[in-house]
């Protein structure tokens, strides 16, 4: 397809990258680990930047269940009635405050606002959605948490990695569910098998590409 524009917003305490996927054939996007923030629902932030690009946000999708990834999903479910995508796999992460690192991590704030997340449709590994008209590829990516997974838009050579890969760097392993051995293997056989011109937004931090990152990152060492 011609006509992807990704927009980035970094949000909440934790500095998160929101993103917003857009097909301008149509103006229908997809959001990207919506964040919350102090309060700690940031929905009304991001439907008013949905408002100032013009488009119609059709489907949330979660790379992971962690709560700086989560915050504005209770909002934008209730304001929007908008699906909810998430790994299979993340159900013990997304549905427990002492897993997702709420109580362990959150400011009070975000606590007293946080509501519970619950997806719509869960994703296997391979699967491929198409909620806003080009098809997204699940790649399932254990390690950060046990059901991580990465979205892939094959056609535009274009990963969203959340918080398994990262420019120079990868995803702690030691928070619940977290496994570096999984978290190496993912990596290593399901992203850097990859074409390399494949540019990657992660969760937090700026973009990089699977070239780059299969000269230069780390995990190699571990």
């Amino acid at each position: 397809m011609t006509g992807l524009k990704i927009v980035k917003r970094v949000i909440g305490e934790v500095q998160t990258n929101c993103y917003f996927v857009v097909n301008e054939e149509n103006n229908k996007a997809l959001i990207i680990d919506p964040a919350g923030d102090i309060p700690a629902d940031s929905a009304d932030y991001i439907i008013k930047k949905c408002e100032e690009l013009k488009i119609t946000p059709v489907a949330v999708l979660l790379t992971h269940g962690h709560f700086d990834h989560t915050g504005a999903v209770g909002g934008l479910k209730e304001k929007l009635n908008i699906a909810i995508y998430a790994g299979e796999d993340e159900k013990p992460v997304l549905s427990d405050p002492s897993v997702n690192g709420l109580y362990l991590f959150a400011s009070e704030a975000v606590r007293r606002g946080a509501r519970p997340v619950e997806a719509d449709f869960w994703l296997r590994d391979g699967e491929t959605i198409s909620p806003c008209g080009f098809p997204v590829k699940i790649i399932a990516t254990p390690g950060h948490t046990v059901g991580g997974i990465c979205y892939y838009i094959e056609s535009e050579n274009v990963l969203f990695s959340g918080d398994v890969l990262f420019e120079n760097s990868f995803g702690r392993t030691d928070l619940p569910t977290g496994d570096q051995n999984a978290l190496s293997n993912s990596i290593i056989n399901k992203l850097f098998v990859l074409p390399e011109q494949t540019k990657v937004y992660p969760g937090h931090g700026g973009s990089t590409s699977i070239k780059y990152e299969k000269k230069n990152n780390p995990i190699y060492n571990y």
